[in-house]
This record gives structure tokens, sequence and C-alpha cells, in this order.
């Protein structure tokens, strides 16, 4: 990094997420406080980070006081903070809800909203044994990118991970920093998060944040953790383990850009 670079400090959040909503909000607050203590500008927490607990997804999503704890937390904190998936209204009449990450600027508002594409619908093989996703959550369709202080951030969250087509376009849309939100299960982690999260931020030269969910959440299911930051050379330039932490870094967007003078991939669409 030259002297001439900017560099932002981001974080990313590692939690264990249970079925107690106020448990989950103090230890997140704690970490979101200890991330912006570091100078993070702009924080990721992880998917369902608020509660893992699907029987409860209805009445957080039709409740705005569960939007508005977390635009307190970025007003709060000074920081942008992307709320990694919180279950929010479908927009059309769908009884299910969508799997939402909500982007917060400093001043706590609202800037953009992604609903998950890729739903969660597997046989595992671990204790859950299967995942339906579907059955609480519908769909989203669109694609967001959007501005932040430490550069332009392509957003998806955790299933999304597998599908390269989504993070390609992202990238021709001007993401300079890819984002992945995740439960991850220990099972899938353990055999793939590594290995993919460094791929999409190789073929794509981004910076890429991922932030995931960690240890036993019920009797069933369990979380692999490992949330890292990875540079656009696929380097992992930090990474937690299987506890709940922050991790901040500092990143610099003329790496991006850099990265992609001397190794041009793509050309613009």
């Amino acid at each position: 990094m030259s002297d001439s670079s900017v560099s932002t400090s981001v974080a990313v959040i590692q939690c264990n997420s249970g079925g107690d909503t106020e448990a989950n909000k103090a230890q997140l607050a704690g970490l979101i406080a200890e991330a912006a203590e570091q100078h993070a500008k702009v924080i990721l927490l992880p998917e369902m980070c608020l509660n893992m607990d699907g029987a409860q997804y209805q009445a957080l999503a039709s409740d705005p006081a569960t939007v508005q704890w977390f635009a307190s937390q970025a007003r709060v904190n000074g920081v942008w903070l992307l709320a990694g998936a919180v279950p929010q209204p479908c927009p059309d009449d769908d009884p299910r809800v969508r799997s939402a990450l909500l982007v917060f600027n400093d001043q706590g508002e609202l800037v953009k909203r992604y609903d998950k594409i890729h739903l969660f619908d597997v046989d595992v093989g671990d204790a859950q044994g299967s995942y339906r996703e579907s059955a609480r959550f519908a769909p989203g369709t669109d694609l967001v990118v959007v501005d932040t202080p430490a550069g332009r951030v392509g957003l998806s969250i955790c299933f999304d991970l597998r599908f390269p087509q989504q993070f390609t376009t992202l990238r021709d849309m001007g993401a300079e920093i890819l984002v992945v939100p995740a439960a991850f299960t220990y099972t899938t982690g353990e055999a793939h998060w590594e290995i993919l999260l460094r791929a999409r931020a190789i073929e794509n030269q981004c910076f890429l944040l991922a932030a995931n969910q960690c240890g036993w959440h019920d009797d069933k299911r369990r979380t692999w953790g490992h949330s890292m930051i990875i540079d656009p050379w696929g380097k992992v330039v930090g990474q937690l383990e299987h506890e709940p932490a922050a991790l901040v870094c500092a990143i610099d967007p003329a790496q991006v850009a850099e990265r992609r003078r001397l190794m041009p991939l793509y050309s613009p669409i």
C-alpha cells in the first residue's frame, strides 16, 4: 500500500445467536461498539444475527422496532452498519418473509436493502439433517450495490456464495468490495467456506468481507465461524476462529484498481 493510498477500517462481527432476541442484541451491541472503538467505519453483521429461531421470524418482520434497533446502533456508534440478514415483510402478497440485508449509514438512515435470492434448501447430513429456507422465506430478485465510506459494496447473503454469476454481476455493477453475511453450517463451512470466499475474491478482484455465525444455536444447529476479510489477490488478511468477536482491518480500494490493471480479466458492460 503506497503512502498516497487512502485506507478505511472495516469490521466483520462474529456472533452466536440463539432464540433470545434481547440477549442477542446485548451481544451484538458490545461487539459493534468494540469495532467502532477500533475506528471501523463499515461493520458487517452475520445472517439472522438478531435471532436464529425461525418460529420468531414473522413477529420480527412485522415489528418496526427490529429495524429501529439496527438504525440506533449505526447512529450511536457513528458507523455504516450492514445488518447481515433480518426478517422483513415481502413487498408482494407472499405470506412468507424475506431475508434482507439492511444497510444503514452513520446517521442511522436505511439506505439500501438486498433480499436473499438463493434459498438454502439442501440436505447436509449434520445433526439438523436438512434445511428448507423456502418454507419460511420468499426469494428476492434484484442485485444491489451501495456506495460506502470504504468503497462500492456488492451485497449477498450466505448461500448466494455458491453462485459465482451473482458476484460477477456485482463486479460489473461497480463493486470493489463483496460482503457475505452468513450462518454457514459447521459441516459445509469446514469443507467449503474459505475456498468459496477466496475464489469469489480472486475471480472478481475485490475485497471480500465475510461475517459468519459460530457455535451451537440449539441441540441440532451448529455454525462454522471463521469470519474473515480477504484482499483482491485472495489473501486472507484477518480471520476469526470459533468464538464471538469483532475483526477490524484497514482496506484500500486502490488495491482493487491496481490488481485489475495488472491482471485485466473483464471488460466493462
